[in-house]
């Protein structure tokens, strides 16, 4: 299914930026979520500190994911705006939070993994099909 605009045309793969941009909004309530946990009850965790990758205080890390929550939510608005501004920040974005999930494989695995696997979505969707996006609006 293809869409011609006066600024060219959208194919039926537009879909994945509205699922990356949707998906970068669930990351950024998820690590927000996280920093929060990190914050208040920072006992949550399977590990101690000193068993994560990163030694790091819970609490840091807490108000590092909330600080990067809510980047993450303001980049996916962004992506669903179809500003190309978005696009690059949420790749390094995702990236990032990649990343940042990998140091806490100890702490709630599952979830990571979780995290790790829609990063790598959102990348794909972004580097992929971005430019479509544009056109829609």
């Amino acid at each position: 299914m293809s869409t011609n605009t006066e600024h060219g045309e959208t194919t039926g793969w537009v879909g994945w930026i509205t699922f990356a941009g949707v998906m970068m909004l669930l990351l950024g309530i998820f690590h927000g979520i996280a920093g929060l946990v990190g914050i208040f009850k920072d006992d949550y965790y399977l590990v101690g500190k000193e068993g994560l990758l990163v030694q790091v205080d819970y609490t840091t890390w807490g108000w590092f994911h909330l600080i990067w929550g809510i980047v993450v939510v303001l980049a996916g608005a962004g992506l669903l705006a179809g500003q190309m501004w978005a696009r690059v920040v949420a790749v390094i974005l995702a990236m990032g939070s990649a990343v940042i999930n990998v140091a806490f494989l100890s702490a709630y695995p599952i979830w990571s993994m979780i995290m790790i696997a829609v990063d790598v979505l959102v990348i794909w969707a972004v580097t992929v099909h971005g430019r479509e996006m544009k056109y829609l609006h």
